[in-house]
């Protein structure tokens, strides 16, 4: 068997429990019409079969099951996540497969009906259905309805595809076009180099420098008619936007003033608006605002977030009401919007966080339940919503500490800067966060985010042998830890970081998992608490259990970074002695990070086990490349036997290389 082959495997084993939102396992909706019109297509949702002028459309099963999918959404906007758990049950893929077949569609729809294309890709969210009345659809843009879009001297019409300056056609290839098309309906987003790829070149498979020659030809056209400044900019590994967004101006614009700005809280700031109720009956209001209290109670036991109260969001109720205006007159940084439609004992909610000054969407979900249990379905969708909303809120808010003046920045500014380098693994990254966190210490000592942050990065340091004195070191952690708990109060994130670290640097296991429940029992929707609590279970000899929680993390967090859950998930599996699968998932999170010690050094310990002295050497060698700690004293892992296992395979994989 391929290592790939190995890989899926793991990861077919890792996700087989995970459902996205449990979306009725993705069946057709009671709710919707069996069968749906759009311009001269019929779609027959019960077959399910695509007709045009009755006559049916060849099409392949995988295209076509898109097609029901966003066409049950009613121009709602569906997330590939959820169409890749359609398309593919039980399976994970690269998100470039459903870019594949989403290009065989619109190639479908788009050869029956003058190359307009009916499925809008909505950047960093997924697609939905452009047009589902048949008549022309005017785009939305920011507070405007438009029929095009104006870049400087510019024009772009995007139902003609023409591109124009100062009225006159520009001469442009048409796969170029298509490249500016994309990036003008982004509205200044990121459109990565996959979809752009199965944009232009549907059905086929190209080289990357194939798109690089268009977007070449794209900037060559714009530049030479408008004195050298590049609209398009590349964003290094990513994408493409363009780049001067403040260009991009509405046909139409709004005339409303704003109203004047309430001062914003010194914390991350959001007001929950009441759900726009779909269904045909009034009466059922209610439900549209239970479900909103129950996201607020959950929201609120965020503690390092300003959530307004029901009473102030409330007002809005029943208004058309612009984002801009709410962030203003509220004093708020987001904004959550969302609507409820019951049906035939059924339910869809949808909900989407928005940041109010820009108008751009952070994130959008949908969750389709019975009614059966409607107070039970209420505090699911409210946990989860809660679960997702936190870890986007927080990189939101570290992008936009980054993007601050770095004079005179306060505590959280800096303890934001710091928090960066969760991600990024890297040596060098720990210790510019530590000297963040340093000032922002100095600013406030009783800052506890700040003190239980400083107290994890100093343990990585030395659980890696980052550390010219690693006693010290832990000392300094375990320090900061306590001094964090004391000042904790009721914060969630505060204690779960702190137990953390006092767990991983060998404290006292049954005070530190004390620690950890009080965390999740504050906050149950915190993923990263259950990512911690995960690892605390794991020292504490446990590693079933421990799996359980990295799942129900992930699982509330479903976009976070592979490559720990990966790690986490294959040291659970080598203690549990299921070292074929500890060893495929720790090679895949080396994949993404193949500079973490602890990594490394299980992977070694796996390959002593299983006898495979070859690989042994590699890793090893690679280990003291790393770091002068080969073999570490694990005193955090506090089964004698588990201890051992660990050692003993490090010892053999060691021994090998001598």
């Amino acid at each position: 068997m391929t290592r790939h082959a190995t890989g899926a495997a793991a990861l077919r084993s890792l996700f087989k429990d995970l459902k996205i939102r449990d979306r009725a396992q993705f069946q057709p909706n009671p709710m919707e019409n069996e069968e749906i019109n759009f311009g001269r297509f019929r779609l027959d949702l019960r077959r399910p079969e695509l007709r045009r002028d009755d006559q049916p459309v060849r099409i392949y099963r995988r295209p076509l099951a898109i097609l029901c999918a966003l066409a049950e959404a009613k121009g709602e906007i569906v997330s590939k996540a959820e169409l890749m758990a359609r398309l593919w049950p039980g399976r994970v893929v690269e998100e470039s497969n459903l870019h594949v077949h989403v290009s065989a569609l619109r190639k479908a729809l788009d050869e029956h009906d003058g190359g307009h294309s009916l499925v809008a890709t909505v950047p960093g969210r997924g697609y939905r259905l452009a047009d589902l009345s048949g008549e022309p659809k005017r785009e939305c843009f920011a507070d405007a309805i438009v029929e095009g879009i104006s870049l400087g001297r510019f024009r772009l019409d995007l139902s003609r595809r023409e591109l124009l300056r100062d009225g006159q056609p520009v001469r442009i290839h048409r796969r170029a076009l298509g490249i500016l098309c994309a990036l003008a309906e982004a509205k200044g987003e990121i459109v990565s180099k996959d979809e752009l790829l199965a944009r232009l070149w549907p059905d086929r498979i190209v080289e990357e420098g194939n798109l690089h020659v268009h977007v070449s030809a794209l900037r060559k056209a714009l530049d030479e008619h408008d004195g050298g400044h590049t609209l398009v900019a590349t964003v290094p590994g990513r994408g493409y936007r363009l780049a001067n967004q403040t260009s991009l101006r509405p046909t139409q614009v709004a005339k409303d003033p704003l109203p004047p700005q309430l001062p914003l809280p010194d914390k991350p700031s959001i007001a929950v608006m009441p759900f726009q109720n779909l269904g045909s009956d009034p009466e059922q209001e209610y439900f549209a605002d239970g479900m909103v209290e129950e996201i607020i109670t959950a929201l609120s036991r965020i503690r390092w977030l300003f959530v307004i109260a029901r009473n102030s969001s409330f007002t809005y109720k029943g208004q058309a009401v612009d984002v801009k205006h709410i962030g203003r007159e509220l004093g708020v940084r987001y904004v959550l919007e969302g609507s409820v439609r019951k049906a035939g004992g059924r339910v869809r909610i949808t909900a989407q966080l928005i940041e109010a000054e820009t108008g751009a969407h952070l994130w959008a979900e949908r969750f389709d339940g019975s009614l059966e249990a409607v107070f039970d379905l209420q505090d699911q969708v409210a946990v989860s919503v809660a679960g997702v909303i936190e870890p986007t809120l927080r990189a939101a808010e570290i992008r936009r500490a980054a993007d601050q003046p770095r004079n005179n920045p306060t505590a959280y500014d800096l303890y934001l800067r710091a928090l960066r380098a969760t991600g990024s693994w890297e040596q060098k990254d720990y210790l510019e966060a530590l000297d963040w966190l340093s000032r922002a210490i100095e600013q406030d000592d009783t800052y506890g985010p700040a003190l239980s942050l400083s107290a994890v990065y100093h343990a990585a340091l030395n659980g890696n042998g980052w550390t010219d004195d690693p006693e010290a070191t832990r000392q300094r952690a375990i320090s900061l830890a306590r001094r964090a708990v004391r000042n904790a109060g009721d914060d969630a994130g505060t204690l779960g970081r702190a137990a953390y670290a006092l767990a991983y640097l060998g404290e006292d296991i049954d005070a530190a998992t004390a620690l950890i429940d009080r965390s999740l029992h504050i906050n149950p929707s915190f993923a990263d608490g259950w990512r911690w609590s995960g690892w605390l279970r794991l020292w504490a000899g446990l590693p079933d259990l421990a799996i359980d929680h990295f799942e129900k993390s992930l699982r509330l967090n479903p976009h976070a970074p592979l490559g720990g859950t990966l790690m986490a998930n294959g040291v659970a599996h080598f203690f549990a002695r299921r070292l074929d699968q500890a060893r495929t998932m720790l090679l895949l999170s080396l994949q993404q990070h193949p500079d973490w010690v602890p990594t490394n050094r299980f992977l070694a310990a796996c390959y002593g086990h299983l006898g495979q002295s070859e690989e042994a050497k590699i890793i090893i060698k690679r280990l003291r490349a790393l770091t002068p700690v080969v073999l570490p004293n694990a005193d955090n892992w506090r089964d004698p036997e588990q201890r051992e296992f660990y050692l003993s395979g490090l010892r053999l994989a060691m021994g090998e290389t001598e």
